[in-house]
């Protein structure tokens, strides 16, 4: 029976056709925007966590409750021993100390006076250590402008254009004005190494990178940071890992009551990417949806045409005894058949052009320029492993319902007129 209704369609075009090419470009833009936004979110959420959030973050419950403010006088003390700590109970995860904090960067003249200056946010990270990751991490190598990357102490990396802005060349002076940990007033030299680029408006306004070590000797943290950084064992963020190291990291500082005692967040706690978290998990349900629903209209329409010119096969298959139903269902395998090779052609279609665009990207940093979110200037797409079987829900369950509501159509007529009809 499904041979004799394979040989009907592939020598009937006209049955099959429409319908195939209908489930074909629905499947493939399923796939498409499926793995473009999972790509354009994960990409988001992955680069808020390399930059600021990590997959988890411990920090002072002092902290916590202004951490938008980034007070380097609530940060965490005695940080070596924590850290070892957490590399003994936690090994599967890479943790790493950060130091954020805020200041002006002053440009001096030849005479020492003001030329031009700055606030910037800067970011002080583990350059010198190579088993750290750190420079890998944040792609230090890619978004180099100018110059080399620091390689000694007194040396920091400055935002292209915020070294545009104010004037501030390769192997120049400047001066860091800033609040160390217990409020005193700090000015520091430094060298500017080289110059990068994020392609992020809201990191390439004013931001520098420095080594910890730098920041620890400029603002009086020996021993000291307000953020500990951990990364799961697996590149993108994975949120019942992170709840899991979470709740474990919590319940051991329990009984702690000192507002300078560690605590563990996740990453959806911070900056707002719990909403994209939850928006990310649920687009796959949502995308199928909308196919689902929008191609079961186009396939009832197109079932109901083709039901018009098919009413004469109908009634003379009636005329041999073929049952009502038995016409019925066999319909309902034809478009079940259309739906799978559709869906075939659809899915490979998309992943084609999902795979181009996960390697090209396309560039909206233009676009983006006064975004005030940490997002990547290039969107690209995410092949995922839902992207290889996510077209076949709306390919064959549009179809098939699409078939199902246009095929109604035969128990509703009399079969007496469909005799009339294969007569005339």
């Amino acid at each position: 029976m499904i041979k004799f209704i394979i040989k009907g369609l592939l020598r009937d075009k006209h049955r099959s056709r429409l319908p195939l090419i209908v489930v074909a470009i629905g499947v493939m833009l399923t796939v498409l925007m499926t793995t473009w936004i999972t790509g354009v979110l994960g990409d988001s959420i992955n680069l808020n966590a390399k930059l600021s959030t990590g997959h988890v973050k411990v920090i002072t419950k002092a902290y916590r409750e202004s951490m938008d403010q980034i007070p380097v006088d609530l940060s965490l003390t005695g940080t070596k021993a924590l850290i070892t700590e957490l590399k003994k109970d936690y090994p599967s995860a890479s943790w790493v100390e950060r130091i954020q904090f805020g200041g002006l960067l002053d440009l001096p003249d030849e005479n020492g006076e003001t030329k031009s200056q700055g606030p910037f946010a800067g970011i002080a990270v583990d350059l010198f250590n190579p088993s750290s990751g750190e420079a890998e991490r944040l792609n230090l190598n890619r978004i180099l402008v100018n110059g080399r990357l620091p390689s000694a102490s007194g040396e920091i990396l400055v935002s292209h254009s915020f070294a545009e802005k104010l004037g501030i060349s390769i192997n120049d002076r400047v001066t860091f004005i800033g609040t160390t940990m217990y409020g005193g007033m700090t000015i520091v030299n430094f060298t500017v190494a080289g110059t990068i680029r994020y392609g992020i408006t809201a990191l390439d306004r004013g931001s520098v990178i420095m080594d910890i070590s730098d920041a620890r000797n400029a603002l009086e943290m020996e021993d000291a940071c307000n953020e500990i950084l951990g990364f799961t064992d697996v590149e993108y963020y994975d949120d019942s890992k992170a709840s899991e190291l979470m709740e474990s990291f919590n319940d051991s500082y329990a009984s702690d009551n000192d507002q300078f005692a560690p605590v563990m967040i996740r990453l959806r706690d911070q900056n707002d990417l719990g909403g994209l978290i939850d928006m990310m998990s649920g687009v796959v349900g949502i995308v199928s949806f909308v196919f689902i629903l929008v191609l079961s209209v186009v396939l009832w329409n197109a079932g109901l045409i083709g039901g018009l010119r098919r009413y004469g096969e109908v009634g003379l298959r009636l005329a041999m005894g073929e049952e009502k139903g038995h016409i019925y269902r066999s319909m309902i395998a034809e478009s079940l058949a259309i739906g799978t090779a559709g869906s075939v052609i659809g899915i490979a279609l998309g992943l084609s052009l999902s795979y181009l665009l996960q390697q090209k990207g396309l560039d909206f940093s233009s676009a983006m320029q006064n975004a005030t979110m940490l997002m990547p200037g290039v969107f690209r797409t995410r092949i995922t492993p839902e992207a290889w079987y996510i077209g076949f829900i709306p390919g064959i369950i549009a179809t098939v319902l699409g078939t199902m509501l246009a095929g109604i159509g035969i128990y509703k007529r009399q079969t007496a007129r469909l005799f009339k009809e294969l007569q005339s």
